[in-house]
């Protein structure tokens, strides 16, 4: 038998197959995984003295999926015919139909999650018993990564509770806990986790039963199925009109399982498991689901894991932090370090302000109450790690300092000289600042060696990033520190050097600057924005600008001149909005938008009498070019100039921090599925017509010229001379 499935068969003729990858602390559907299974699957359906089989793990999970790290993100397969891949594809699939209609009855044990392939192998069982642990997740989360279910998910899902109950759960790959899949039907029962073998060997001797509902004479899909169902007519008219508002085509992936659920309802369930597996090849031959792959779930696994972090160097346990500023951000990022455990000093200039700063935790934790996300003893250890003062001298403890006060030169240097006098020597002191270098900022600190940027994104308790910058003068052992405290505070952390606007700022400046411009040459806003969205930006920059505080724009452009000596600049667009017309933001309930009390906005009609619109405007397809290559352009930039060490970091800053489309996995990524040579093509025709923003790095040439790519076994060399991708 594979070392991966354990057989063993009882006196009873219960045959239990026991999954247990060697070596790996997780099962994952590879091939040694799944060969283990076919063969076991075989041998128990020929023992003539098997009556009855369990399928369950030897490690904590039962199975996490399939293996992302093995596909590499991007795996190519372009070698196999559509043939081949189709038949590739269902090879685990056919092995699970086997053991439905092999004759004898199975019963899943699920002792941990199982995700994906993992939670259909279970739904392939004839009865599925999960233990009671509400850590345990069960669901099919395909979609999430650009692909579906390809063993059997959507079809028997779609069998066993319906299509208006399955379509959601595989559209939005939710993962549900052992509670709420019993509610859903998903599993027949929820035993304490030392009776789940004997719940499902009771089953197996008394109540079993070997053939699957959707096999027996006469089935039909609970509350119906067919194109002459004038009511799931309109249930699939109004998912594919959300689905297409939503994602703007972009994403393909829910497309195929609607269409494979639609579809697969209405056939045989053989004839549908082909089906399935033919749009899953669809899938696979598309580029957006290696762009998510290896961005969101092998790059960012690298990223939190710190596995560029030097060995040798002494691991710092944070247990106390100081955080200084208790605004939005400051109040934010203290809410959220007290939710992983640690204790957090929230200083402001009066015990007042500080007091307010714990005040939004409370809120914020109160409603977690209400909604029954988190009890109320819960939430009070939480709010207890939350230490509001005004008195500088409480932070002698601490190990570590992020200052979030407001984004003003003056103000900084103030609460750094104040906080170095106190802190001990071994301390860090970090800035949260989305543009100011931080090299400049480090010389009000006496030691400039322990000071480094911490770039948190709002809202801080919810946004999963933190920009690391590395100043001139930055020690490698304070670097060390900052990743050290970005792993505590459970942040998926990016490196880059110092400059100002860093990279995301920068990167996302290009975005807004680029459609500002597009609505002072007279291009209608309204299409700059829409645009946006078809894009695959979650906003439009107008709205992105709102939600800023357009008020607080103008101040940070105004500081950016002051620093290169411009004293008074010329009014943008934002500063005429601000200056001329007291239109401040989303908070002041007018900037490029009018809000309504209700929730409601609209484009502000008065921008289009500033700014008129051109007699003919540009092309929908011309505004997205423009938006999308601006964006790549600047990244490039970032990357050729040093700003960027790893373009990981760049598709990672870009799509968790800034809002760049994940279908794309990045800008680097983008571009290498675009193609290089053409990029700069396209970029040398905006340039042509629009100038600078266009403009490409030699080095974005040279790879061109060299067949290169940010990503696989072609990949560039940082212009330091390091291989930031190694090939896959």
């Amino acid at each position: 038998m594979s070392e991966a499935v354990a057989y063993a068969v009882d006196a009873d003729g219960v045959c239990t197959l026991t999954l247990d990858l060697p070596g790996k602390s997780m099962n994952v559907l590879n091939l040694a995984l799944q060969s283990g299974l076919r063969a076991g699957i075989e041998r128990a359906l020929d023992d003539e003295a098997v009556r009855g089989i369990i399928i369950t793990s030897g490690k904590p999970a039962f199975v996490a999926g399939a293996d992302l790290k093995g596909m590499g993100g991007g795996y190519d397969f372009s070698a196999l015919s559509d043939a081949q891949l189709l038949e590739q594809t269902l090879s685990l699939s056919m092995d699970l139909r086997r053991l439905e209609t092999g004759g004898k009855p199975v019963v899943c044990a699920l002792n941990g999650t199982a995700l994906g392939g993992g939670f259909e192998i279970a739904l392939a069982c004839h009865y599925r018993v999960v233990a009671d642990d509400p850590a345990i997740m069960l669901g099919l989360p395909e979609a999430n990564v650009g692909l579906m279910p390809a063993a059997g998910g959507t079809q028997r899902l779609l069998r066993l509770i319906g299509i208006r109950a399955a379509l959601p759960l595989l559209l939005q790959g939710r993962r549900l806990n052992p509670a709420a899949a019993l509610k859903a039907k998903l599993v027949h029962e929820v035993v304490a986790r030392e009776k789940l073998i004997e719940t499902a060997r009771e089953w197996l001797l008394n109540r079993c039963d070997a053939v699957a509902p959707w096999d027996k004479k006469g089935f039909k899909v609970p509350g119906g199925a067919g194109s002459l169902n004038a009511e799931l007519n309109g249930f699939f008219l109004f998912n594919n009109a959300m689905i297409r508002a939503q994602s703007f085509g972009n994403l393909p992936a829910p497309e195929a399982i609607s269409a494979a659920v639609f579809e697969g309802a209405q056939l045989p369930m053989d004839t549908a498991l082909r089906l399935e597996a033919k749009y899953m090849v669809k899938l696979m031959r598309g580029s957006v689901s290696g762009a998510l792959i290896r961005t969101l779930f092998l790059n960012k696994e690298k990223a939190d894991k710190l596995e560029s972090r030097p060995e040798g160097v002494e691991k710092v346990t944070y247990r106390k932090i100081g955080i200084l500023g208790a605004g939005t951000m400051g109040a934010g990022l203290a809410l959220h370090a007290a939710t992983v455990g640690l204790e957090v000093v929230l200083l402001d200039r009066d015990q007042a302000s500080a007091e307010k700063g714990k005040a939004y935790a409370m809120k914020r934790l109160g409603r977690d109450v209400e909604k029954g996300r988190k009890t109320q003893e819960k939430a009070d250890k939480i709010l207890a790690r939350i230490y509001p003062t005004d008195l500088y001298a409480d932070l002698a403890d601490v190990q570590a300092v992020i200052e979030a006060v407001f984004e003003e030169r003056e103000i900084k240097a103030a609460v750094i000289g104040k906080a170095m006098a106190v802190i001990p020597e071994h301390v860090i002191f970090a800035s949260n600042t989305s543009a100011m270098p931080i090299s400049g900022l480090a010389e009000f600190s006496v030691r400039p060696q322990k000071f480094i940027g911490m770039h948190f994104f709002s809202p801080a308790e919810r946004m999963p990033l933190v920009e690391i910058i590395r100043g001139k003068q930055t020690a490698d052992e304070t670097l060390v520190s900052a990743l050290d405290l970005a792993q505590a505070m459970r942040k998926t952390p990016i490196v880059v050097n110092d400059s100002p606007g860093f990279f995301t700022s920068r990167f996302i400046g290009a975005f807004v600057s680029e459609s500002l411009r597009m609505v002072e040459e007279g291009v209608l806003p309204a299409l700059v924005e829409n645009a946006a969205r078809m894009v695959g930006m979650p906003m439009g920059a107008l709205a992105i600008s709102d939600s800023i505080g357009l008020e607080l724009s103008y101040n940070a452009g105004l500081q950016q001149a002051r620093d290169h000596g411009v004293r008074t600049p010329p009014l943008g667009i934002i500063g005429k909005l601000v200056v001329e017309h007291q239109r401040l933001g989303l908070k002041s309930g007018k900037g490029f938008y009018d809000y309504e009390a209700d929730g409601g906005k609209r484009l502000w009609p008065g921008l289009e009498k500033i700014y008129p619109p051109q007699a003919v405007q540009p092309s929908i397809e011309e505004v997205k070019t423009r938006i999308l290559y601006a964006q790549l352009a600047e990244g490039a930039r970032c990357f050729a100039e040093g700003v960027l060490v790893s373009v990981i970091d760049g598709d990672l800053g870009a799509t968790l921090g800034v809002g760049f489309p994940t279908y794309l996995g990045g800008p680097f990524s983008a571009i290498d599925t675009l193609g290089v040579a053409r990029v700069v093509a396209e970029c040398d025709r905006l340039a042509s017509l629009y100038g600078k923003p266009f403009e490409v790095p030699q080095l974005l040439r040279d790879m061109a010229a060299h067949n290169q790519t940010f990503y696989g076994l072609k990949a560039v060399l940082s212009p330091g001379g390091h291989n930031l991708a190694p090939p896959r």
